[in-house]
């Protein structure tokens, strides 16, 4: 389900994580946050076994920030999930330093420019730079500033919203190539396959990427990055930001954590991004990368 709001604002309401739900103050919701917190503690506390800081950054909903273009949807976004965790990180010192509060930098920044597509879930290159720059100043690394000066690719697209009308609007995509100094060097597998199968469009949970970056003037920690779509392993998102600044940068897609993964790299930093309609499920952490990429080769005839 969906909502048309102001000026071709289109918001997310319903679906398999029924997004609008979660913004009802309900006693299973706060269990779930409760436990996310417990979680993110535990991950916490396991990174610092080894040397790594773990960071936590939840990717706000457009229910959460543009309630001034909802135009007939009642939803309070003062009950938003990420406001409401955000909340329960900060009773504690390392809960505090794990999260990064996209929300509130979002919501004081959303009349300057739009920081997500109008008719799609996911952010622009906006929202996208605003939440680089926050990990950049969390973990003390200089953020990049040319991105907007990279090529870019510009078309129009009937977007994932916009692809549930009976007459899908168009929305001006801008698509930028931001590696440049940073290259792949390791993972892959699925990505390549899936590529050649023509079926990379259905690649989620599981792909995985490793970019090295051989500038001198690269941050020279390792960070490995946990994600969604909105770091995804294209060349226009979070990953290829962070990838752009840190020596090495390895992308799994998925907010369940492989620990034997990040235990055999030693990263100095575990990033977790995650969009905030996914919060309802809590990770129990057993991800297991190289049995998922077996699966998913063998399901497409490849040879693991």
């Amino acid at each position: 389900m969906y909502h048309a709001g102001k000026d071709g604002w289109l918001f997310l309401t319903g679906g398999t994580n029924e997004v609008a739900d979660q913004y009802r103050r309900v006693r299973p919701m706060d269990r779930v946050l409760r436990q996310w917190r417990r979680q993110i503690l535990r991950r916490v506390r396991r990174g610092h076994t080894f040397g790594a800081r773990y960071l936590h950054l939840v990717v706000p909903e457009k229910l959460s920030i543009y309630e001034d273009r909802f135009e007939g949807l009642t939803l309070d976004p003062r009950h938003a999930p990420a406001r409401r965790l955000g909340a329960l990180m900060r009773w504690s010192w390392l809960g505090r330093r794990a999260w990064i509060d996209l929300l509130g930098p979002m919501r004081a920044r959303r009349n300057e420019r739009d920081l997500h597509y109008r008719t799609d879930t996911h952010w622009n290159i906006h929202g996208c730079l605003l939440a680089y720059r926050l990990v950049c100043r969390t973990c003390g690394a200089t953020p990049r500033t040319d991105f907007l000066a990279r090529p870019f690719d510009e078309f129009e697209a009937v977007l994932d919203i916009g692809n549930k009308l009976d007459a899908p609007p168009v929305e001006t995509v801008r698509n930028y190539h931001l590696f440049r100094d940073a290259e792949r060097v390791g993972g892959g597998r699925l990505i390549d396959a899936y590529a050649a199968a023509g079926r990379l469009g259905e690649l989620h949970s599981g792909a995985h990427a490793v970019y090295r970056n051989r500038s001198p003037d690269a941050d020279p920690r390792i960070l490995v990055l946990f994600g969604d779509s909105c770091a995804n392993f294209s060349g226009n998102g979070l990953t290829a930001m962070l990838a752009e600044t840190f020596r090495e940068v390895h992308f799994i897609w998925s907010s369940n954590l492989d620990w034997g993964y990040v235990e055999r790299i030693l990263p100095d930093i575990v990033l977790c991004e995650q969009v905030e309609r996914f919060l309802p499920r809590v990770p129990e952490d057993d991800f297991d990368l190289a049995t998922v990429e077996a699966e998913r080769l063998a399901a497409l005839g490849v040879a693991a």
